[in-house]
């Protein structure tokens, strides 16, 4: 008896021993992170280009769904809520007659570019529509975005708004009519798209690459699926409907037994680049399941797809494709990357756009998600070369090639939203375990 009480004893002491330091290694690094200015700095440079407006960033005029969906939360903090709610308004009122939703809008004057399809709407007379046709990410962006808005605002009141006659929540759930009617591939339970490279709006067939064509590949990828349970949590919380939150939940569910059985490679511990209902654009002699797609896997872990240790894993695989590539940080959007002249036009080299090349808006999103989930230690570690580029060229760029050099918008508002967001999550982590 003696003996299993010091053996208890000793275990107690152990387990405070290691409590004690866990507890102190926390304390250090809470300390740290509120110390540390480079992240005020980011922080007020992010806050004030978001200011400037909801569009893309500098050399876009359109506002997409899928930016402002990771700009939301910042947006709110430095424009009125009267200003980020006539912006979302803007894209019901632009959602067409087969209840799909564009990719974004811009004010008549300046849609300059050339387009075979842009979208118009009654009810919104003064602006054009645009869609990349490739995707399959704007509803489910749009549901998140109003999600986020509703999250942060309190103002439920958006569901009930009428545009052209039909609620917020209508057109919502109209949306998701659309999506599982035009883009729901029945023999996999998942939605597919075009084949692009990881969260792309490119595919590889036409120099152009944005729009459905005669030649676009069916493809299904974790990315869009990603997006759809997303939104489709969200939709969960803000719904007054039991019956209706339990049809999602239900939807949600199906989307991930799925997900895992189709695109979760185990023996990998890595997605499935994709999955092809027909016929396969890659060439003979090219192993897709060879290539990791980071921002893919990075929306999955927010879906909830992945366990904590299948997140530790695919972040190392993470790490490993940064120091094999030479690219500068996790944001680098795949690798290996696909074959030279695969892609048609700007893609074509490999590490250059969206086939390698590396993105914050993405990379600042797998940071979020390791602070959402523990790893805030990794997350300080890793954000670390996305802080330092900030600082150093004082903007948020698009995108960067090899050797760290920006490329595309100077002022990408996703890059500052994401990277805002992420540092709100480490000082609010900080604060909690500072003592």
């Amino acid at each position: 008896m003696r003996k299993h009480s010091l053996y208890a004893l000793s275990c107690a002491f152990f387990v405070f021993g290691c409590y004690s330091k866990g507890k102190a290694q926390h304390q250090q690094l809470a300390a740290q992170i509120l110390a540390d200015s480079s992240l005020t700095m980011v922080d007020s440079l992010a806050k004030s280009i978001i200011k400037e407006g909801f569009n893309a960033g500098s050399g876009y005029s359109q506002i997409w769904a899928r930016d402002f969906n990771t700009l939301i939360e910042t947006s709110l903090d430095v424009r009125s809520k009267e200003d980020v709610r006539g912006a979302i308004l803007m894209f019901f009122a632009l959602q067409q007659k087969n209840d799909e939703m564009v990719d974004g809008y811009v004010v008549k004057k300046d849609f300059t570019w050339n387009d075979d399809t842009p979208y118009y709407s009654d009810a919104a007379p003064g602006h054009v529509g645009f869609k990349n046709t490739v995707e399959t990410d704007q509803e489910t962006s749009l549901i998140q975005l109003v999600g986020k808005y509703i999250q942060k605002t309190g103002d439920v009141g958006l569901l009930q708004e009428k545009v052209a006659g039909v609620t917020v929540l209508v057109r919502m759930e109209k949306m998701i009519d659309y999506l599982l009617r035009e883009r729901y591939n029945k023999k996999y339970g998942l939605l597919w798209g075009a084949m692009t490279a990881d969260w792309g709006d490119v595919q590889p067939n036409d120099s152009f690459g944005c729009d459905w064509n005669e030649l676009s590949d069916e493809a299904i990828d974790v990315y869009d699926n990603a997006m759809f349970m997303i939104a489709l949590q969200y939709l969960i919380e803000v719904v007054p409907d039991p019956q209706k939150a339990a049809q999602w939940a239900k939807m949600k569910k199906g989307i991930h037994e799925n997900v895992r059985k189709y695109l979760w490679d185990a023996k990998r511990q890595k997605f499935i680049p994709h999955i092809y209902p027909g016929k396969s654009p890659i060439p003979a002699g090219f192993d897709e399941n060879t290539i990791h797609y980071h921002g893919g896997t990075a929306v999955a872990i927010e879906a909830g797809l992945l366990s904590k240790k299948e997140i530790a894993i695919v972040n190392k695989q993470m790490l490993e494709n940064v120091k094999l590539s030479g690219m500068p940080s996790i944001g680098l959007t795949l690798y290996p990357t696909y074959p030279d002249g695969f892609f048609k036009g700007g893609m074509a080299k490999p590490y250059h756009y969206q086939n390698g090349g590396d993105w914050t808006w993405f990379g600042g999103r797998m940071i979020q998600q390791l602070i959402a989930n523990g790893f805030v230690k990794e997350a300080y570690e890793e954000v670390r070369p996305m802080i330092n580029r900030v600082v150093k060229n004082q903007g948020f760029y698009e995108w960067y090639g090899k050797g760290n050099v920006p490329d595309g918008s100077g002022k990408f508002k996703g890059s500052a939203g994401v990277l805002s967001k992420a540092i709100l999550q480490f000082r609010e982590w900080a604060v909690v375990n500072q003592k």
